[in-house]
C-alpha cells in the first residue's frame, strides 16, 4: 500500500489581524487553488479568525487548525491547537507554558527575523531555543523578507534541537496561501499533529516565490498600517 503524505499551511493571516483576505476567501482559495490538505490560521494575538475558519471546514473541504501568532516578550511564538487565546507580552516560557495548557503545540516562528521587519519587531526566538521546550520550529516561510532567516532556521534545525520542522506560507496577501508548507505523513489534522510529535515532518517551499514578493512589496504599505494598528493595540495589554 502507498504511503500518503500530505501538506499543511501552518502559518496564514487573515484580516482578523494584518492580513488582507477574509476567512471565507482564505477558505475557498485553500480548498480550489491549493493541493493542501490542512491549514491553521493564526492571526496576531486573536483566535477570532480560526474559528470562523474552523466553522467553514465542513463547507470547504479543508480542515482548520485554531491557531495564533502570539507576541511573546522574545519574539513570535505560535500556539497551533487552541482552545482559548494566548496573551501577548508574556515571556517565551510563560507562553509556551500557556500553550502546553491548552495541550497545543508551540512552534518557534521565522526564528532569524530581525527587527526590521515590520512594526512588530520580530525578535530572535532562535536564542531561546536552548531554554525553552518548544514542539516545533518554522524552518521554511515563505515571506519575501526571510530568505537569510530561514537558511539560519536550517542551520540550527540541522544541529538537532529535539523538535519537529514545520513550514508556513506566512501568508498577508491570499495568493501566498500554500507558498511554504508542512509536509506530513497522513491526510488530516490529527495525522499532522501525530507527525509533528513524531519529529518526521519536513519544511518545504512551493513555485511562485518572486511573484509573491511583487505582491507583499505592492500590497505591503496598506499590510504596513495593519500591523501597526495592531502592535498599538498589543501595546495597550501590558
Amino acid at each position: 500500500m502507498t504511503e500518503v503524505w500530505s501538506k499543511a499551511d501552518l502559518h496564514i493571516h487573515s484580516n482578523h489581524s494584518d492580513g488582507l483576505a477574509k476567512i471565507p476567501e482564505i477558505m475557498e482559495y485553500a480548498s480550489t487553488q491549493t493541493d493542501l490538505s490542512v491549514i491553521a490560521i493564526t492571526d496576531h494575538n486573536t483566535i477570532e479568525g480560526a474559528l470562523f475558519a474552523q466553522s467553514l471546514q465542513e463547507m470547504y473541504g479543508i480542515e482548520v487548525v485554531i491557531g495564533e501568532e502570539i507576541s511573546s516578550k522574545s519574539g513570535h511564538i505560535i500556539g497551533l491547537w487552541l482552545k482559548e487565546a494566548i496573551p501577548p507580552n508574556l515571556s517565551a516560557a510563560e507562553t509556551v507554558s500557556r500553550i502546553n495548557e491548552q495541550g497545543g503545540i508551540a512552534v518557534i516562528a521565522h526564528p532569524f527575523a530581525n527587527r526590521a521587519f515590520g512594526p512588530f519587531g520580530l525578535e530572535s526566538v532562535g536564542k531561546a531555543i536552548h531554554d525553552v521546550a518548544f514542539h516545533a520550529l518554522e524552518v521554511y516561510n515563505s515571506s519575501p523578507y526571510l530568505v537569510y532567516a530561514n537558511k539560519l532556521a536550517a542551520k540550527a534545525f540541522a544541529g538537532g534541537q529535539g523538535v519537529a520542522a514545520t513550514g508556513g506560507s506566512d501568508a498577508h496577501v491570499l495568493k501566498a496561501v500554500g507558498k511554504g508548507y508542512t509536509l506530513f505523513r497522513g491526510t488530516t489534522a490529527d495525522d499532522l499533529r501525530c507527525s509533528i510529535e513524531n519529529l518526521e515532518t519536513r519544511a518545504e517551499a512551493a513555485r511562485g516565490g518572486l511573484s509573491i514578493a511583487l505582491r507583499y512589496a505592492f500590497r505591503y504599505p496598506q499590510i504596513r498600517r495593519l500591523q501597526s494598528w495592531n502592535w498599538e493595540r498589543c501595546k495597550a495589554t501590558k
